[in-house]
C-alpha cells in the first residue's frame, strides 16, 4: 500500500510535534531535577519517553506503508518555570498542539481515502483525550490546594504516583 503523497507530508510535519513533546518533557524533568522535585521530575521524564514511543509509532508507520519518514529539526525548548503549575499549563498547551494537529490528520486521510492512516489515527485521538484530562486535572488539583510548600510536597508526591503507576492503574 502506498501512503497518498498528502498524507505523507501531513504526518512528516506532526513528527516535528512529537519530537517537540519529548524535548519539552526533557527540559521540564531537568528543572524539576534541579528544583528539588523528585517526583515531578520522574513524572516527566516518564512523559518525555512516553512521547518518544509515540514518535517512533508515526515515523515507523510512515516507512511502513511506503512513505519516508523525515527527522525533524527542532528549536531550543524553554528551560526555566516559574511554578509546577507552570510545567502542566505549558504541558497541556503542547497536548493541545497535538491533539489539533491530530484531528487535522484525520481530516487530511478522510479527505484521501487514506482509511489505514485514519484507523492507525484512532490510538492517538484516545491518547490525547488521556493526556489532557491528565493535565487538566493536575492544574485544577494545584489551583485548588494553592502553592504552599506543603502544597508542593504534596502535588510532587502525586507526579510522583504517576510516575510509578502501571499503565492500567494511570486512568487517574
Amino acid at each position: 500500500m502506498l501512503i497518498p503523497k498528502k498524507v505523507e507530508a501531513a504526518l512528516n510535519a506532526h513528527l516535528t510535534l512529537e519530537m517537540a513533546a519529548i524535548y519539552h518533557y526533557l527540559s521540564v524533568a531537568s528543572w524539576c531535577d534541579s528544583n528539588g522535585y523528585e517526583g515531578s521530575a520522574a513524572f516527566y521524564y516518564k512523559q518525555s519517553a512516553e512521547e518518544q514511543v509515540h514518535f517512533m509509532k508515526f515515523f515507523n508507520y510512515i516507512n511502513q506503508v511506503g512513505g519516508h519518514a523525515h527527522v525533524p529539526e527542532l528549536k531550543k525548548p524553554g528551560t526555566v518555570f516559574k511554578s509546577i503549575l507552570e510545567t502542566c499549563q505549558k504541558s497541556l498547551e503542547a497536548e493541545n498542539k497535538v491533539t489539533q494537529s491530530i484531528y487535522k490528520l484525520i481530516e487530511t486521510s478522510r479527505k484521501e481515502n487514506d482509511h489505514a492512516t485514519e484507523a492507525f489515527l484512532k490510538f492517538f485521538v484516545d491518547e490525547q483525550l488521556e493526556e489532557e484530562m491528565q493535565f487538566t486535572r493536575l492544574i485544577d488539583r494545584i489551583k485548588l490546594i494553592g502553592g504552599g510548600p506543603q502544597s508542593l510536597y504534596y502535588i510532587d508526591k502525586e507526579l510522583e504516583k504517576l510516575a510509578n503507576a502501571k499503565p492500567e492503574d494511570s486512568a487517574e
